[in-house]
C-alpha cells in the first residue's frame, strides 16, 4: 500500500498549543500554492495511491473552487482510481456546506473535523477560532453532504478542561454520528503561544492521564476500539492512510514539511512556503536510504503503537528476512522482562500500563 499526502498549510489563526508548520498571515497565496503544488506532483507523474489525504494547516480554507482544482489536478497527474480511503482536514470556521458536498462529489468520502473540545470555555482559552455550535453544524453538514465516515480531533489537557466537560463533548460526540475519535494529548511545545505563557489551569500530567483513560473507557462504552495509541474507532472505520504509515508502508508527501519514503528512500521538505514557491523541488532536508535493518527497527517501534495489532515478528521475517530482524527482535524480548511490552507467540504489544508513557519504550525497540 502507498498513500499521498498533500500538505495545505494555511490556517485562519494559529492555534496556542500548535507546533505544526502553518501559516496565517498569507492566504492571498492560495491558489499560487496550489499550482506549485501540482508542479511538484508532476515530477512523481504517473505514480499509484491506494490512500489519499489532505492535512494541514486548515485544507477546508482553501473554499470549494480551489479544492477542486487541486483533486482534480491530482487524479491528472496520478493513478488515484484504486483509493481505498480519501480524506480531507476540515475546521469548523472554515467547513461550509459547499466544501464538504464539493469534497464528497470529487470522492473524497472521508472528513476529518479538527473539533478539540465542544466546550467554548476551553476552545476560546486555546486559541480556537471556532465554538460548539460551528462545530456541530459542521457535523450536520457532512451528514448532509453523504459523509458516513466521520472522525474527530479530540485535545486532552485543555486549560480548564475536567472530567465532566470532557465527557459531555464525547458523549455528545458519539451520538452525533462521530466513527472515529483521534485523542491528542497537548503538550507545552517550544515557539507556541502556551510556551511562551503558560496558562495557569492546564492540567497536570497526572491529571491529563487519569482524563485520557476516562476519555478512552467512554468511546469503548460506545464501542469504539482502541487501536493506537492516539486513535479509536467504531469497527470498521479506523484510518487506512494512518494505518499504511503505522504499518512501514510508503507514502508521498508534497508540500511545505511533508515527509516521504519511498523505496527505502526517506526525505522531507523544508517547513519555508516561501522557499518552496520559489522552487518546490530544491528545498529537501534529511534526506537517507535505509537499510534492511534500519527499516526493520523503525517500522517495528511504529507498529507498537497499534494496541491491539502489535509487532508481529512472523510478519516481519517474511518482509525483511531473518538477518534484517535479529536485533529487533532481541530488543523488544528484553522489554518484556522488564515488563513494558508483553509478548503471545510471535506478537509484541504494549502493556497499558506504558501507552501513555510509550516514548520510552520506542527508544529502546529502535536501538
Amino acid at each position: 500500500m502507498r498513500g499521498l499526502y498533500i500538505h495545505i498549510p494555511f490556517c485562519v489563526s494559529k492555534c496556542f498549543y500548535c507546533d505544526f508548520y502553518s501559516v496565517s498571515e498569507k492566504l492571498g497565496l492560495m491558489d499560487e500554492y496550489i499550482d506549485v503544488l501540482l508542479a511538484e506532483a508532476d515530477s512523481c507523474r504517473g505514480m499509484d495511491f491506494s490512500t489519499l489525504y489532505l492535512g494541514g494547516g486548515t485544507p477546508s480554507i482553501l473554499g470549494a473552487e480551489r479544492l477542486e482544482k487541486l483533486v482534480i489536478g491530482l487524479r491528472r497527474r496520478f493513478d488515484l482510481h484504486d483509493l481505498q480511503e480519501s480524506t480531507i482536514e476540515v475546521n469548523p470556521e472554515s467547513a461550509g456546506i459547499d466544501l464538504l458536498a464539493t469534497a464528497y462529489r470529487l470522492g473524497i468520502g472521508r472528513v476529518s473535523i479538527g473539533i478539540q473540545s465542544l466546550n467554548d470555555g476551553e476552545l476560546k482559552k486555546s486559541g480556537r477560532a471556532h465554538n460548539r455550535r460551528q462545530a456541530l453544524e459542521t457535523i450536520d453538514s457532512a451528514l448532509s453532504s453523504g459523509y458516513r465516515n466521520i472522525s474527530a480531533d479530540i485535545m486532552i489537557g485543555l486549560p480548564g478542561q475536567t472530567a465532566q466537560s470532557l465527557g459531555e463533548t464525547l458523549s455528545v460526540l458519539t451520538g452525533a454520528g462521530i466513527n472515529h475519535v483521534s485523542a491528542y494529548c497537548l503538550s507545552v511545545e517550544e515557539g507556541t503561544a502556551f510556551y511562551r505563557c503558560p496558562p495557569p489551569d492546564l492540567p497536570g500530567e497526572d491529571e491529563q492521564a487519569s482524563l485520557f483513560e476516562y476519555a478512552v473507557d467512554i468511546l469503548k462504552t460506545h464501542g469504539f476500539v482502541h487501536y493506537e495509541i492516539s486513535n479509536l474507532a467504531r469497527p470498521g472505520s479506523e484510518c487506512l492512510h494512518n494505518l499504511n504509515y503505522w504499518r512501514g508502508g510508503e507514502y508521498l508527501g508534497l508540500g511545505p514539511a511533508a515527509a516521504s519514503h519511498i523505496s527505502g528512500t526517506r526525505f522531507r521538505n523544508s517547513p519555508n512556503l516561501e522557499r518552496y514557491l520559489v522552487d518546490p523541488l530544491s528545498d529537501r532536508e534529511g534526506e537517507e536510504h535505509l537499510e534492511d535493518a534500519s527499516k526493520a527497527g523503525e517500522e517495528a517501534m511504529l507498529r507498537l503503537r497499534l494496541v491491539q495489532e502489535g509487532l508481529d515478528m512472523q510478519k516481519m521475517n517474511n518482509k525483511y528476512g531473518r538477518n534484517a530482524i535479529e536485533g529487533v527482535e532481541a530488543r523488544p524480548n528484553k522489554l518484556v522482562g522488564r515488563r513494558s511490552l508483553a509478548r503471545e507467540g510471535d506478537v509484541f504489544r504494549l502493556q497499558p500500563a506504558y501507552v501513555l508513557i510509550s516514548n520510552s519504550v520506542f527508544i529502546d525497540v529502535i536501538g
